[in-house]
This record gives C-alpha cells, structure tokens and sequence, in this order.
C-alpha cells in the first residue's frame, strides 16, 4: 500500500472499484486484481478509523482530565 495514500483517495479507489464491478465493466481477467485491491483498501480504510478513534479518544480523554484538575 502506498505510504502517501489518504483515507479520501483510498475511499474514492474503492467506490471506482465497485462502480466498476456493479456496472460490469471490468474484464474477467481484472476482477481478481481489482477484488484484491478493494480488499486492501478495505483494510487501510479500516486501519485509518481505528487509528483516527483513538486519537480522538485521548484528545478527550485528555480535555476531560483538565476539567477535573
């Protein structure tokens, strides 16, 4: 996966992909490729709002503890 890849891009990739496979536009011969990809992005896609979850968690969690001190 690239390291430059944004949550936006890799969203946009994977509905082009399903676009593509819903209008039955890919080759036979693409679709393993193309269902790999998406499975990829999938994971990145995932990856990225775990990681945005937990941010957001301690930057809470964090504002919640300076109210209390």
């Amino acid at each position: 996966m690239e390291e430059q890849l944004t949550y936006e891009q890799a969203w946009n990739e994977l509905a082009a992909i399903s676009k593509e496979i819903e209008n039955e536009t890919i080759s036979v011969d693409e679709l393993a490729a193309k269902v790999k990809r998406a499975s990829e992005l999938i994971a990145f896609c995932q990856g990225r709002l775990k990681a945005t979850e937990t941010e957001v968690g301690k930057i809470i969690d964090g504002m919640e503890n300076q109210k209390e001190g």
